[in-house]
């Protein structure tokens, strides 16, 4: 075992993923409070004097009451370091969440009791079993109306093909909820006094027959408790570690993060049960593990302007081996450039705190001056690329309009900065002047015209084009000089110079597909740099 391999296994970096309106950020905010970040949660949608939720720090965030950034926090909690990432959780932000996945080692999939598993839920959790990442369970609102819970656990378990062993259980919901109650540690955490309070305590109990829980919970509450408890220990897995890290099987806990239920189990159960940081692979068949000497890390976001003031860009590296130390000199591999890291940062939110050395499953914030990318690797002298950072066909297209021409380099650094973050992409069409600009949903256009304005001084508007996907063009030189030929029009390069296809519509990239039967049309390509 080397230097640093009993530090990094105290290290549990995670994200949260959910369909919109889950709570996904009131869980964070209250899984910060109790790992001692923060003094006080705020509501997403707070106002006028009550608190801002901490993690959404940007003003159209703050403004709209939801997440649109990947933002990360640092804390530590009984000598475990936790690396959370919060993720945005509307899906016209999705390509953000699938590149934040690739820096994680487990997650926790937030879900409404009432809804269950919504669209976004969804598709996020399958990219999660493609990484074979291990999913932890959390139905949120259990103080609400909401569906019974053998229901939920019947869905997650056939919709996703999951087997699920349930932790813990609610007593009641809505109305007439009580608590919740650990049957394996048997305890009952409920509240002081008033029926459907927030969470206060915790009482041991013998089990289900223990006038801790009959004397207080009504008797029909009680015989539904007893009949999840006795199905849940006949009808669903025993909670197993191994199939739990494989991806195969999700512990599933219910709770209120409005209210505090469930909260401190889940930091508990990722202490004890989650997986300390994970190899990983790098070109040339290179597997990077944890536990080597040497440093190595990667870009999986980018962030420009967390300052304004500053006009920052803030690399967030995911750290893969070796002990860093403030003040090392790193080669960034793309570059073929040595650089000094010498104000490391680690994040709470918009709090900043200088990062003296870090660890595998770290995750550290460089400054730079647009330098680093997202992809970029980092590495004490060793010409390799770490792999699996996807970026997606864009699934809307518009062209720009610049409200003032005597603006054009602020608009295009504005654009430039924000394509290298992720929220957009950038297209150069061979014939004309205006870039267009792809994005994923329609909700980020309004983020880069309000972000565009605010730290860059410039009013932009979008107009429609004849085109409605692009697809990166892959083919020897021959081919893809005829098919510029044949389709200038249609021809443009992202802001790295790859040649891309914009297409009218599905019809055409079938049609065009037929065309050139040599040409490759790809709807995702990976973000390697060689």
């Amino acid at each position: 075992m080397t230097a640093n391999g009993a530090t990094y296994k105290n290290r549990r970096t995670f994200a949260i993923i959910s369909h919109p309106d889950a709570g996904k950020t009131t869980l964070t905010e209250k899984l910060l409070l109790s790992g001692g970040a923060i003094r006080a949660a705020g509501q997403v949608r707070a106002r006028g004097e009550r608190r801002r939720a901490r993690s959404d720090w940007m003003k159209i965030e703050q403004e709209r009451g939801i997440s649109v950034s990947s933002s990360v926090m640092t804390f530590e909690r009984g000598g475990i370091i936790y690396n959370l990432l919060d993720t945005p959780g509307h899906e016209d932000f999705s390509e953000d969440t699938y590149r934040t996945l690739t820096a994680v080692d487990a997650a926790i999939m937030v879900i409404d009791a009432a809804k269950g598993i919504e669209t976004q839920t969804r598709k996020l959790f399958e990219v999660c079993r493609l990484r074979d990442i291990p999913i932890i369970t959390f139905v949120n609102k259990i103080d609400r109306e909401g569906r019974h819970a053998l229901e939920i656990l019947d869905e997650v378990q056939e919709a996703l093909a999951l087997d699920v062993s349930p932790m813990t259980w609610p007593v009641g919901m809505g109305s007439d909820f009580f608590g919740v109650y650990d049957w394996k540690n048997r305890k009952f955490h409920t509240s002081e006094g008033e029926r459907g309070g927030p969470f206060r305590q915790t009482k041991e109990v013998t089990g289900l027959e223990d006038p801790i829980l009959t004397d207080v919970v009504f008797d029909r509450i009680m015989d539904e408790l007893t009949e999840n408890v006795e199905l849940g220990a006949e009808g669903y897995a025993e909670f197993d570690r191994e199939s739990f890290l494989e991806g195969h099987l999700t512990p599933v806990f219910f709770g209120s993060a409005l209210r505090d239920y469930g909260v401190e189990e889940l930091l508990d159960f990722i202490a004890q049960f989650a997986p300390p940081p994970h190899s990983q692979n790098a070109t040339g068949g290179r597997v990077i593990s944890p536990d080597e000497d040497k440093v190595t890390g990667f870009v999986f976001k980018v962030q420009a302007n967390m300052d304004p003031k500053h006009r920052d860009r803030i690399a967030f590296v995911r750290l893969c081996s070796g002990t860093f130390k403030r003040g090392m000199k790193l080669k960034h591999v793309r570059a073929g450039k040595q650089i000094a890291v010498s104000a490391p940062i680690f994040f709470f939110a918009e709090e900043r705190e200088i990062a003296e050395e870090a660890f595998p499953g770290d995750v550290i914030g460089v400054p730079n001056h647009g330098q680093l990318r997202v992809g970029d690797t980092l590495t004490e002298g060793e010409e390799i690329h770490v792999t699996g950072l996807p970026a997606f066909a864009p699934e809307v297209l518009r062209r720009v309009r610049l409200g003032d021409t005597m603006k054009v380099k602020q608009m295009r650094q504005g654009l430039q900065d924000l394509a290298e973050e992720g929220l957009v992409q950038i297209f150069k069409p061979d014939i004309g002047s205006n870039w267009i600009v792809g994005v994923v949903g329609i909700l980020q256009l309004d983020v880069v015209i309000e972000r565009i304005r605010q730290e860059y001084g410039t009013e932009i508007s979008f107009e429609p084009v004849n085109y409605s996907t692009a697809r990166w063009i892959e083919t020897d030189n021959a081919t893809l000089q005829k098919m510029i030929e044949n389709h200038r029009m249609s021809i443009a390069n992202d802001r790295d110079d790859r040649p891309v296809f914009l297409f009218k519509n599905s019809w055409e990239v079938g049609y065009i597909g037929e065309k050139y039967p040599d040409v490759k049309f790809r709807e995702t390509r990976e973000i390697v740099y060689t």
